[in-house]
């Protein structure tokens, strides 16, 4: 007998909703820096898309007192597995409420234990392109516009905890996400775990709030097509006045090329590339050791000191 959730009952990361205390720069930002799309507006939200993004939202940007994630859109497999999951959730103590929203159907929002919200579905709405941004490609949602750094699709998400390993196995036993690399630390304290809902090697990160507090964000990353296109993004950055945090550079973790930057929001935001795929069925995790996580980056880059204690929402005495 199978278990459940099975790994594939969450199809992949669907959406990111962004708090944002400064929403025009950061409209602005999102648009004329980076690229994106924007596809609708209700009450105070924006919806943006990248071009290679199948569904006509990725990113939902939200006039708020503060930054943030609002929440995380997960794209069940199917209709049936939706109520499935729903119905497992509640099994184990994870209960939320439907709600509804621009571009899909009926969502059930439900808290990690960490207090981040999270928002599964089914149904939705896919891009529909207009003669302007058709493609010749059919199997291209439209064409591509260099427009700023223009990212393909959305990526991935870092989740800050308190705790990770509760947040950890909420996705990886309520959800059916794998997980495929961990830092366990010489006390036997996991101090990050990355999950895959696909083959990528991950789709969402969990790392320890250094800051002790509950239910941050650490960043939300697109992707580009190559480490170029990474390049290029920092030139894009640099003239538009927008300070990098750390990068380019190389993860161990993962194996993406990177680039950090803030949003006049304050979210940190990521510009990435690369990665590896998993094909094996039989994946162990890959365990991370104090020792090696303490020797940098994949080419030595030290890790700042602000990529530990800086998130959103800001906590006083640490951003």
């Amino acid at each position: 007998m199978s278990s459940f959730p099975r790994f594939g009952d969450v199809a992949h990361v669907g959406h990111v909703e962004l708090r944002t205390p400064n929403p025009d720069a950061s409209l602005d930002f999102f648009t004329s820096v980076v690229g994106l799309h924007e596809t609708a507006r209700s009450g105070d939200s924006v919806y943006l898309r990248a071009w290679g993004d199948y569904e006509r939202h990725t990113l939902k940007l939200t006039a708020h007192a503060t930054s943030g994630l609002g929440h995380l859109g997960l794209r069940a497999r199917d209709e049936e597995t939706l109520q499935a999951l729903v119905t497992h959730l509640g099994e184990h103590g994870f209960t939320g409420e439907w709600t509804e929203d621009v571009g899909h159907g009926p969502a059930y929002r439900v808290a990690t234990p960490d207090g981040h919200a999270i928002e599964l579905y089914w149904q939705t709405e896919r891009f529909t392109a207009t003669p302007a941004i058709a493609t010749a490609f059919k199997n291209q949602p439209q064409r591509y516009v260099p427009r700023g750094i223009a990212p393909r699709r959305l990526d991935h998400i870092n989740l800050l905890a308190r705790d990770v390993t509760p947040t950890r196995e909420f996705f990886q036993q309520r959800l059916g996400l794998r997980l495929t690399e961990q830092i366990i630390l010489d006390d036997r304290t996991e101090a990050g775990a990355w999950l895959s809902a696909t083959n990528k090697s991950y789709d969402v990160a969990i790392t320890r709030d250094k800051t002790g507090a509950s239910g941050r964000l650490h960043h939300v990353t697109f992707m580009m097509d190559s480490r170029e296109d990474v390049l290029r993004a920092a030139d894009v950055l640099r003239d538009a006045d927008v300070p990098i945090e750390t990068g380019p550079h190389k993860h161990n973790i993962g194996q993406t090329f990177f680039l950090y930057c803030f949003e006049p929001g304050g979210n940190r935001f990521e510009i990435g590339a690369g990665g590896y795929l998993i094909f094996d069925p039989d994946w162990k995790p890959i365990v991370w050791t104090e020792a090696e996580r303490a020797k940098g980056q994949a080419w030595g880059l030290q890790t700042v000191s602000s990529f530990h204690t800086r998130g959103t929402p800001p906590v006083e005495g640490f951003d």
